[in-house]
């Protein structure tokens, strides 16, 4: 499954990745250099976070339906239990 970005997205990634070279590096980057290492990241990097987030994600699923049979279990014949003994 390939990520993509939407354009507002991908516009505000470039325009964060050029202020990040305006203020930390000795060059600025242009727009079309910024949009290929952003290409580059998305392609590269992205998939590794992705899965990651897909296992965290999975993990949470699995420990909330582990934890479904005591959250939404309810005592099967459990009526006389809570009725007053009565005398004969």
């Amino acid at each position: 499954m390939a990520i993509e970005l939407d354009k507002d997205a991908r516009d505000r990634a470039i325009a964060s990745l050029q202020r990040y070279f305006t203020e930390n590096m000795d060059e600025p980057i242009g727009n079309i250099q910024a949009g290929a290492l952003l290409h580059f990241f998305v392609e590269e990097i992205a998939p590794v976070i992705y899965n990651r987030a897909i296992a965290d994600a999975q993990e949470r699923l699995q420990a909330r339906i582990a934890e479904l049979d005591i959250d939404c279990y309810e005592e099967p014949f459990d009526y006389w239990k809570k009725q007053p003994a009565r005398k004969r």
